[in-house]
């Protein structure tokens, strides 16, 4: 007889753990209380899904800073190409860009959750509206699942429910609840992949503004810890953007740890070559004042906070700039200082940081050492990684083996 499997949360996890579970020929009940499956999934990437990345497990190990090691079973039977060739079998054509990062060709993330939702009716995986509010647990093994509008008797249980970002997606934080009720630690939650606070007003004067093309470098108690290029924005709060998001995954200790984050606004030009062309700037603008000579170096918005952080006092005719000024303006154009004050809210950030301790479930199989029949999947685990793919790759490895164990392949 075949095994009845209940998976809680239709995200990207929970999918494909109800799918693997049902190719080995379980009868699989998915609990989703959304309107649709993949709800986060599908504006991830800004709507595009970022499905995985094209590496191979050793490049897979190197993006995920938490618990890497305990990936390292799921990773070595699913990596990242595997995930290609998993979701282009289902129909869903990929191609790999920047940094090694996978897209749908149509640039659509609803064909990745589309394809996951057409796979799963086809193996008649049995999708059920509900939210769950316990396990049903006896003898030290999971029997089944209670919903809000029924019970869900089961030989195994998924929880991959994800973390607590994004909450209007149904991240809500019910799987570590269940998980603690069924006697497992649950690790402090907070946001990884979050915008950062700064201290002070001066990026709200320049809220809005997007830069391109900018170097950042992360300084964790003056010391360099991250550099990466890319596109980052200035908000009412601090900052944000793909550059912001991404340094925040290694920014760990606001609670030990003084953060500060330096701008290169002109990383393509050397500091011999910037100063060129500052001389050739000012030798244009010698008779104009000195907030009226940047307008062809900095987008207007950032002008005058550019001239009250240097130090030359905006009505300075440019011709009276002094060497020792101009290299005032040099050093803040390669350095730009944002201090920072700390994160903003974990329900502001793409993925969750912390969750059920992996100490205490099995690496290879995904199953609780707790409690037999529980399996977990996903964001609700302790382990997080950086952009480019890697935390949906996490999702896609742990579920498959959550599913396939829990059917007992």
């Amino acid at each position: 007889m075949s095994k009845r499997i209940t998976v809680v949360g239709g995200g990207a996890a929970g999918m494909m753990a109800a799918i693997c579970a049902a190719e080995q020929g379980a009868q699989v009940t998915l609990l989703e209380p959304n309107e649709r499956l993949g709800k986060k999934l599908n504006i991830t990437g800004k709507g595009r899904c970022n499905v995985t990345n094209n590496a191979d497990i050793q490049g897979l190990m190197a993006n995920i800073p938490r618990n890497g090691k305990f990936l390292y079973s799921a990773f070595s039977d699913f990596d990242g190409r595997d995930a290609m060739a998993f979701f282009e079998a289902l129909g869903v054509p990929l191609k790999t860009e920047r940094g090694n990062r996978v897209f749908p060709v149509s640039d659509r993330a609803f064909d990745i959750s589309g394809a996951l939702e057409r796979r799963l009716k086809r193996l008649k995986g049995h999708l059920v509206r509900d939210r769950a509010v316990s396990l049903d647990i006896a003898e030290e093994a999971v029997r089944g699942v209670r919903g809000e509008r029924g019970d869900y008797p089961a030989d195994a249980v998924i929880l991959a429910t994800g973390g607590v970002s994004y909450p209007a997606t149904g991240s809500t934080g019910e799987g570590h609840r269940m998980a603690a009720q069924a006697g497992h630690t649950v690790t402090p939650l907070r946001g990884s992949l979050v915008p950062l606070r700064e201290q002070g007003h001066r990026c709200a004067r320049m809220q809005g503004l997007s830069l391109r093309n900018v170097q950042l470098t992360v300084l964790e108690n003056g010391k360099k810890c991250y550099t990466d290029f890319g596109e980052m924005l200035f908000t009412h709060f601090g900052v944000s953007g793909p550059l912001v998001l991404s340094a925040s995954a290694h920014m760990r200790y606001f609670d030990k740890k003084h953060y500060r984050l330096e701008i290169d606004l002109k990383p393509a030009l050397n500091e011999p070559t910037l100063d060129k062309r500052l001389l050739s700037d000012f030798e244009k603008y010698a008779n104009s004042d000195f907030a009226n000579a940047l307008g062809d170096l900095l987008p207007q918005k950032m002008i005058p906070v550019v001239v009250e952080e240097c130090g030359i006092p905006p009505h300075q005719k440019v011709h009276d700039i002094t060497r020792e000024q101009r290299r005032s303006l040099l050093v803040l154009l390669k350095h730009f200082p944002v201090e920072i004050a700390g994160p903003c809210p974990v329900t502001d950030a793409i993925v969750t940081s912390g969750g059920v301790k992996v100490s205490e479930v099995n690496p290879a199989t995904m199953e609780s050492k707790i409690v037999k029949g529980l399996y977990f999947a996903g964001e609700l685990l302790d382990v997080d990684a950086y952009t480019g793919g890697f935390n949906l790759q996490i999702a896609w490895a742990t579920g498959r083996a959550a599913g396939r164990s829990a059917a007992g392949a």
